[in-house]
């Protein structure tokens, strides 16, 4: 079979490979609309900002820049840069495993990269803080590795590079400090390249990375420390589950493919046995053990759920073992097989998923093995939007009050960047910050509560003078021929908001 003989693979199969999966992500990315997380950055994220409430801004620059670029922010425009991004990752695991083994394993360890699901869908493809954040780390790591070996003025070059990609990797998620962390870990541990601490090339790379950072420590510093408090909350709790961290590795094993996970995790137990001795591995599980251990622990005691892509930046840097490990025994049939096949299974879901969200070709038979629909949350609620502008709803200034903010991206990015939506609810959000409901005080409001939270109902009558029940406004799938319908949204006018937050 040609390409998976012994001889590496030829110079353009690389570029063949990031030009192929791009332009599968692009058909992909213009099949479905933006799902919640995404339309919330996207709307939420209208509004340029040194920080924002959730996580650092490089995700919320890169669908902001896109939306303005563009004109529009159509799903397939938002995600241009995300895609991009991922082309730009695959690059570098590319040349990270060259660099630690050689050409052929960094090919195949690009290929083994884009079967992952995490990876090569959710974030090769959509609008999450994940793609800048894996491409940076990449990028960190490849610098450094190509540091250490090295000395002189070549050798400060390369760690400056480190800082910057650190740096970057920061402003796109605080969890980044992990794998950075893991760089800390490397050299104290490792006898062959420990003198790097004894030298000031390091610490001008974590100088050079702070300073990369500050801004967001600065809008932070002026906000009450919201971000940093926000996702450190996450990490808090006061029961103990001894069994949590073993259901988040299976969590997180599904997302990888199991079939991947496994394999990649006896290869870092490989490495770990063999110690620093062996330095390309060890740095390899260095960098990738913090978020993976860490995560785990967290599940154990904190009170919210650990989600399982959190780990992600862990198992990326564990492609390189894998990438040599395929590279060595694409003699045997079963593992030629096992790549065919993987490639077949994600390409099948890609076309499953795209189909049903671009053309609802399954209807509501999904109905019948979920408790909800999920295609309402794969396509743009865009029906709402025509019917609200039809009944005269949506005029000139109308501000439109949500009660969470999932459905309040999803409503914002409905309506269009025309209409100001604000969240009325204490967890608000991004919108809380960019769009406070106590500076609407006064103002009639359009409230759409969506069947889902129809419970929010009573809650947000209270805080207007008056509430006037409209009629109902439906979410239909834009491409079905009937026009199906997704769900419902309740339409009610607020008179003047009285106050927020509400008295006690």
């Amino acid at each position: 079979m040609k390409g998976f003989g012994p001889l590496p693979p030829k110079r353009h199969a690389l570029p063949l490979l990031i030009l192929v999966t791009s332009l599968i992500r692009l058909v992909f990315a213009a099949s479905h609309g933006l799902g919640v997380d995404e339309s919330y950055m996207v709307a939420a994220g209208r509004m340029l900002s040194v920080g924002y409430f959730d996580h650092p801004p490089a995700a919320w620059y890169l669908s902001w820049g896109a939306a303005h670029l563009f004109g529009t922010e159509a799903p397939v425009a938002v995600r241009l840069p995300f895609i991009a991004l991922f082309a730009l990752s695959t690059w570098l695991m590319a040349r990270l495993t060259a660099e630690l083994a050689d050409e052929r394993a960094g090919f195949w360890a690009a290929v083994a990269l884009n079967l992952s699901p995490v990876f090569g869908v959710t974030t090769g493809t959509w609008v999450l803080p994940d793609g800048p954040l894996d491409c940076a780390l990449l990028g960190a790591a490849l610098c450094m590795a190509r540091a250490l070996p090295l000395d002189g003025r070549a050798a400060l070059h390369w760690w400056l590079g480190a800082g910057v990609c650190a740096g970057l990797a920061l402003c796109a998620k605080y969890s980044a400090v992990l794998t950075l962390g893991g760089a800390f870990l490397y050299l104290l541990t490792s006898p062959r390249h420990r003198v790097w601490l004894r030298r000031p090339e390091p610490y001008l790379a974590v100088l050079t990375a702070l300073l990369v950072f500050t801004p967001i420590v600065a809008w932070n510093a002026t906000h009450g420390w919201a971000s940093f408090a926000f996702q450190g909350e996450r990490a808090m709790g006061l029961r103990f589950r001894p069994l949590a961290p073993f259901a988040t590795l299976g969590g997180e094993a599904l997302f990888v493919l199991p079939w991947i996970w496994l394999p990649m995790m006896l290869l870092a137990v490989r490495s770990v046995m063999r110690g620093p001795s062996e330095w390309r591995g060890w740095l390899q599980v260095c960098l990738a053990a913090p978020p993976i251990i860490v995560f785990a622990l967290v599940a154990a005691w904190s009170s919210q759920r650990v989600l399982f892509h959190w780990a992600a930046p862990g198992y990326l840097m564990l492609f390189p073992l894998l990438g040599q490990a395929i590279a060595e025994h694409l003699d045997r049939a079963w593992v030629r097989r096992t790549i065919t096949g993987t490639a077949a299974l994600v390409l099948a879901a890609l076309a499953v998923v795209g189909a049903q969200t671009g053309f609802d070709v399954l209807g509501g038979s999904l109905t019948a093995i979920a408790r909800k629909d999920p295609t309402s949350e794969g396509v743009n609620w865009t029906s709402i939007r025509t019917d609200l502008s039809s009944r005269g709803l949506l005029g000139p200034g109308t501000i439109v009050g949500v009660p969470n903010w999932r459905d309040g991206g999803k409503i914002a990015v409905a309506l269009g960047p025309d209409v100001t939506v604000i969240c009325l609810n204490g967890d608000a959000r991004q919108f809380g910050v960019s769009w406070p409901a106590a500076a609407f005080a006064g103002r009639d409001v359009l409230l759409l509560i969506p069947e889902t939270a129809a419970g929010s109902r009573a809650t947000l009558a209270p805080l207007f003078e008056r509430v006037e029940a409209l009629p109902d406004t439906t979410i239909r799938h834009p491409s079905s021929p009937a026009g199906r319908e997704l769900g419902r949204i309740a339409v009610l006018r607020g008179t003047r908001l009285l106050a927020w937050p509400p008295p006690s």
